[in-house]
């Protein structure tokens, strides 16, 4: 049976123990959803009362232009040598161990800079559970492994291939590349990295290929499929 929306916010509802705060990790390639996942999840988890559900992309331990640039690897950005891992593990350890720091700021993203931004994502102490996405949750190498160490469960989104494709190559244009350019970066960097990131999917605790239910831009549920085509597996 296909997974639905409910579903996946009752699985998540359940991952908080009493004391304990909880770290909800989404998986996939470049271009697989995992960021309109997280937000969705996010929104109806918090609803309209006191927010206790945190979003901490794994975006933010980009390596900046600078220092890619040093190591010669600005044309692989994106690859996991680019992010700081060991850097990301700790901040999830500090955010499962410690719940009584008062604010926790995590670095963000910005898309139109294509670089981190320090301090730009406040995790409160009310925060009961945090929900992180990125490519290489499910990595077993190097540092990626301390990360995979931190999360309680972490979900893999499997979309359809030619559609994550087209979205993916939409986005980089979203944001400045030309249409040329786009494809050319998808095809030579984004999907190395997603052969990969796929290679990780046995790893994962839940494989979401779809949801029934999906709600629209505003919050509202609707038919039709969330990120991928339809079913979901379930892992170990």
């Amino acid at each position: 049976m296909p997974l639905t929306f409910d579903d996946l916010l009752t699985r998540a509802r359940a991952l908080p123990r009493p004391g304990r705060r909880a770290i909800l990790g989404i998986a996939g390639s470049p271009g697989a959803g995992k960021t309109t996942l997280a937000v969705h999840l996010v929104r109806a988890l918090n609803g309209a009362g006191d927010p206790w559900v945190a979003h901490v992309p794994m975006d933010g331990f980009h390596l900046a232009d600078v220092e890619l640039d040093r190591l010669g690897r600005r044309d692989r950005k994106g690859a996991p040598d680019t992010f700081d891992a060991a850097g990301y593990a700790a901040l999830l350890r500090r955010l499962r161990e410690r719940t009584d720091d008062g604010i926790v700021y995590a670095p963000g993203f910005e898309r139109v800079l294509e670089q981190p931004i320090a301090g730009a994502i406040p995790v409160p102490p009310t925060a009961r559970l945090v929900v992180t996405e990125g490519n290489y949750l499910l990595l077993g190498t190097g540092a990626w492994e301390q990360v995979r160490a931190e999360l309680d469960e972490v979900w893999f989104c499997a979309p359809d291939e030619d559609e994550r494709v087209r979205q993916l190559i939409a986005r980089h244009k979203q944001f400045g590349k030309t249409h040329e350019e786009a494809v050319t970066w998808v095809l030579r960097t984004d999907e190395r990295n997603a052969e990969l990131v796929a290679a990780t999917r046995d790893r994962a605790d839940l494989v979401v290929r779809g949801v029934g239910g999906w709600p629209d831009a505003a919050g509202h549920h609707r038919a039709g499929g969330g990120p991928g085509a339809a079913g979901a597996d379930a892992g170990g």
